[in-house]
């Protein structure tokens, strides 16, 4: 069987160095953007708190000030939508960086296993070859399966996504509509 050399092992420690060190500073590139978004809409928020405190203290009729509440209510749903939005842009990036370095992990350890299996066979002494090839079929069949997985979670997380900007969207609407109609119905 073929055995390791220092240097092997020196070359899949420094590569696994080298990988968390990547996913370490992609980890600190999103945080970085997210503490942004974050100090951003903390601003805009502060800002349209305090130019819609400005307004009400001048509001003298209280149909005025349902008219005020209605008129400041669509900018915050708009900018929570915003920020939802921005937000989901970020994790989305971040998520999929990380899915590149565990696809290149996967393929690289996928490969390296083969050559393993390979080297064995090739070295195995006569008569083991039924167990070696059930090892090489386990492998295989271990290997499928957690390809299907994978695809499988990729596809839920793909349309629990969708479902979600869907519900995002429809509440946004809903929103827009009640407004349409309060305002319809103060102004009455």
């Amino acid at each position: 069987m073929t055995q390791w050399s220092p240097e092997q092992f020196i070359k899949v420690q420094m590569a696994g160095i080298e990988t968390l060190t990547g996913l370490t500073g992609k980890a600190f590139e999103g945080f970085e953007k997210l503490l942004e978004l974050n100090l951003q809409t903390m601003r805009t928020a502060l800002s349209e708190t305090r130019e819609g405190a400005r307004k009400a203290l001048a509001v003298k009729d209280p149909k005025d000030f349902v008219e005020l509440q209605i008129e400041l209510f669509q900018p915050a749903a708009d900018s929570a939508l915003a920020y939802r939005r921005q937000l989901h842009d970020i994790l989305a990036a971040m998520r999929a960086e990380f899915e590149k370095v565990v696809e290149v992990q996967y393929a690289v350890g996928k490969r390296e296993l083969q050559g393993f299996i390979d080297s064995a066979v090739s070295n195995a002494p006569t008569g083991s070859a039924p167990p070696l090839a059930a090892w090489q079929e386990t492998v295989k069949a271990t290997t499928a399966f957690f390809e299907s997985m994978q695809t499988t979670a990729k596809q839920a997380a793909q349309v629990a996504e969708s479902s979600f900007n869907t519900a995002a969207e429809t509440a946004s609407k809903g929103m827009r509509r009640r407004a349409a109609q309060t305002v319809q119905a103060a102004a009455k």
